[in-house]
């Protein structure tokens, strides 16, 4: 109503009011990511039913119909850049298949770090001796390539894409229009790749080894105020694709010590997500509105896939979002309390409480640090639920 009324009674300086740049980057976020909620709430819930079928027994994980249900549900999520370099490149006002080409480019397997790891020996090691240390494997004409993994990320693509929006719109100004049809779209690419790759994906790079050697100072100093800052900004180190910083840190805990403690405090998130929609789905009579939020809900509480319930839901609204964050922070503070660990990279949601059974004999742990995750995420639930339900006033919304 408020939008009606400006526009019906406009004031002088209403047109001229700059958005906040929090409204500014959410707006983009959710504009970006609305368009493909549905389908990914799918895969979403068919990625949790396949390995709801494993668990119960049903068929197991070596079979090719485990291989071809996982295909389906971890499809959207592994090329998760093209399909938002397509809805971002529309929302710039970029021809979306140029933006799709951009995400296509970016998952492209030759570039990916897993890949050049493999491949050999490092070149030479960039910041040698600083927390910043890169090993470089190749180099773009002298330009040291730090590498990173793209499939699965947000921003990455995101930055590129708005880039080469400007880059477009330059060169469709000068370039002349007997050669515009190829010549833009060739131009952009060789504008906007280059940078994205050499600047933009170093930077996430380093922002990510700052988050998670910050998160492992804070271990040490204090398991319990660790556990419940990661679980505070879990949510929102997904939005950035910053999370990732933090699951090869677990990985390699896995590996080497056999549990791993960094990893087990974001057990909440998913919970206190769901509860959040949950809360707003009981008050919330708008039949497009539950229409959104019943599979996302259900997608985030029982199988830990988030992204639709914060960018179609909780993050456009922000306060939901916060609240979210709130419980998961209260189910890692109580599993930092605890000392509880997960012992293996098993499933999300609900599945995620079997990664805290110990995988070898252990007489003296058995389902204990299991039964600390089922209490840290029911906590996390229920603050998040009791505090949505008291202050969710839909008409607000």
């Amino acid at each position: 109503m408020a939008e009606l009324s400006a526009d019906a009674a406009p004031a002088d300086d209403a047109p001229a009011a700059p958005q906040k740049p929090l409204d500014r980057f959410i707006d983009v976020i959710s504009g970006i990511f609305q368009p493909i909620l549905g389908i990914m709430a799918a895969c979403g819930m068919i990625k949790g039913f396949n390995t709801l079928f494993v668990a119960l027994g049903v068929y197991p994980d070596t079979c090719g119909g485990y291989l071809l249900l996982n295909a389906i549900g971890d499809g959207l999520f592994n090329f998760l850049p093209m399909f938002l370099g397509y809805t971002a490149a529309k929302k710039f006002g970029m021809k979306p298949m140029l933006g799709l080409v951009i995400g296509a480019i970016m998952c492209y397997p030759g570039i990916q770090n897993s890949t050049l790891e493999a491949a050999g020996e490092p070149l030479y090691t960039l910041f040698e001796g600083t927390m910043f240390a890169s090993p470089v494997y190749v180099d773009f004409f002298g330009i040291p390539f730090v590498s990173m993994d793209y499939t699965a990320t947000v921003i990455p693509v995101i930055f590129v894409t708005y880039f080469a929006s400007k880059c477009e719109k330059l060169f469709s100004r000068t370039v002349p229009d007997l050669v515009k049809f190829f010549f833009v779209p060739c131009l952009t690419l060789l504008a906007c790749i280059p940078v994205g790759l050499l600047l933009i994906g170093p930077v996430a790079t380093f922002a990510s080894k700052l988050i998670a050697e910050a998160v492992i100072a804070v271990r040490d100093f204090s398991p319990l105020v660790a556990g419940a800052i990661v679980g505070l900004t879990w949510q929102v180190l997904v939005i950035f694709g910053f999370h990732w910083s933090l699951v090869p840190l677990g990985i390699v805990n896995l590996t080497t010590l056999g549990h791993d403690y960094i990893l087990a405090c974001m057990i909440g998130h998913s919970f206190a997500l769901g509860a959040v929609l949950f809360a707003m789905y009981l008050k919330n009579k708008d039949e497009n509105f539950r229409e959104l939020a019943l599979p996302a809900m259900i997608s985030a509480f029982f199988f830990g896939v988030t992204e639709p319930a914060i960018y179609g839901i909780a993050l456009p609204q922000k306060k939901p979002f916060v609240v979210a964050c709130i419980g998961s922070a209260v189910g890692g503070l109580i599993i930092g309390l605890s000392g509880a660990v997960l012992f293996m990279s098993g499933g999300l949601g609900v599945f995620n409480w079997l990664s805290y059974l110990p995988t070898g004999p252990s007489s003296t742990i058995g389902a204990t640090y299991m039964i600390w995750a089922i209490v840290a995420s029911l906590a996390s639930a229920v603050v998040a639920f009791a505090i949505e339900f008291a202050t969710y006033k839909p008409e607000q919304a």
